[in-house]
């Protein structure tokens, strides 16, 4: 079909699990764009300790140069036990933080809403949780992981000593807020900004330029909040909140705490943006405790997926229709293990999968299947 367009996404799938919802993710994108008239050019590269164990590196240089070359990149999970003795240089989370780095990622996206069918996931009452429609957005390449010097003594010393130094420009924290007020604005008016300006000039800093930021959107509520009361208010009203705005450290453990208000990390998405290739991935870790076994949550990947479309491939209607097909099965009560209760149909990861696959096919007419596989590279 002529004029048709197409894209090319490289998937990482990684470790653990990484490579099970990888699978659910990549499925559900190629059938939403047999449906939407776009083809997928899909193409596998090793990361983590995957690519450690056929490479020697986390982030081989081909799949770097891959990366660079696509259109979106898509991650499954890095992190595996057997890492934990390795040396920085091999550990997956270095190979992570350095893809971030060289693919320029500088904004860093985490939505949650509460749907209906999951209330009874949440370990909150479902009065405290019903309503909630937040947007974290996370600056992501500054701060605390990259900010110099880092050091940490060697063993054997009585009084060893690690250094890790937290550093934020103005430019970088001015970049971050101009997104998160931009998307407030297109979303209900109000952000929160958290910091610890009670005791970190970074903080004080970071709270000056969002302040500063905010004169040019008159049109968004803001207010500043510490990250010790934003984290007890997003258990005690998370509802209250629409856009959270923060830095790469505080971002990590709010948007953690915000999966547990969902009841699982399985549910999550994320996308990083910036300068290059963007990036989306799950925010679960590769869960190396049920890795093979099937059951692995696969809604983090396929929401990740709705988010390259909307973000990565500018599709927003079929990123709409994918989160749609997911609530509806939700709704007719499928779930896998990790949030069924025993009025559920559980499914492991595939079936799952199949089942948002089914609910997607009768919104349109499927176009023919494209004949090429997902190419893989070691």
């Amino acid at each position: 079909m002529k004029g048709m367009n197409s894209f090319h996404v490289a998937f990482l799938p990684g470790d653990g699990i990484g490579p099970e919802v990888t699978a659910a993710a990549r499925e559900l994108l190629e059938t939403t764009g047999s449906l939407h008239g776009f083809r997928l050019r899909s193409t596998e590269h090793p990361v983590g300790w995957d690519a450690v164990t056929r490479t020697g590196s986390p982030l081989p240089t081909n799949t770097l140069s891959a990366c660079r070359q696509a259109d979106a990149v898509f991650l499954g999970a890095v992190g595996d036990p057997a890492a934990d003795a390795a040396p920085p240089e091999q550990r997956p989370e270095t190979g992570l933080l350095a893809l971030r780095s060289a693919l320029g990622c500088q904004i860093n996206l985490r939505p949650f809403r509460s749907l209906e069918p999951l209330m009874d996931a949440s370990p909150l009452r479902p009065e405290r949780i019903r309503g909630t429609d937040l947007l974290i957005v996370r600056e992501l390449g500054g701060g605390l992981y990259y900010g110099e010097p880092r050091t940490l003594d060697p063993p054997g010393g009585s009084h060893r000593k690690g250094v890790n130094t937290l550093v934020y420009s103005e430019e970088e924290i001015r970049r971050v807020a101009h997104a998160a007020f931009k998307l407030a604005s297109e979303r209900r008016g109000h952000l929160v900004s958290v910091d610890k300006a009670n005791v970190l000039e970074t903080s004080r800093l970071w709270r000056e330029v969002v302040t500063d930021v905010a004169w040019e959107y008159s049109r968004v509520r803001h207010e500043d909040m510490l990250v010790d009361r934003a984290a007890m208010e997003l258990v005690l009203r998370p509802a209250a909140f629409d856009v959270i705005l923060t830095s790469n450290l505080f971002g990590d453990i709010l948007s953690d705490e915000v999966a547990g208000v969902a009841g699982t990390l399985g549910l999550l998405p994320s996308a990083s943006l910036g300068i290059g290739t963007p990036l989306f991935e799950p925010v679960h870790g590769s869960a190396p405790d049920i890795a093979g076994q099937g059951i692995a949550n696969p809604i983090g990947a396929i929401l990740s997926a709705a988010l390259l479309l909307r973000h990565g491939l500018d599709q927003s209607d079929a990123a709409t229709n994918l989160e749609e097909a997911v609530e509806q099965v939700l709704a007719r009560g499928f779930r896998t293990p990790d949030i069924a209760t025993e009025k559920h149909t559980v499914l492991d990861t595939q079936a799952f999968t199949r089942q948002v696959v089914d609910q997607l096919i009768p919104t349109g007419e499927l176009l023919p299947p494209d004949s090429t596989k997902p190419e893989k590279h070691a």
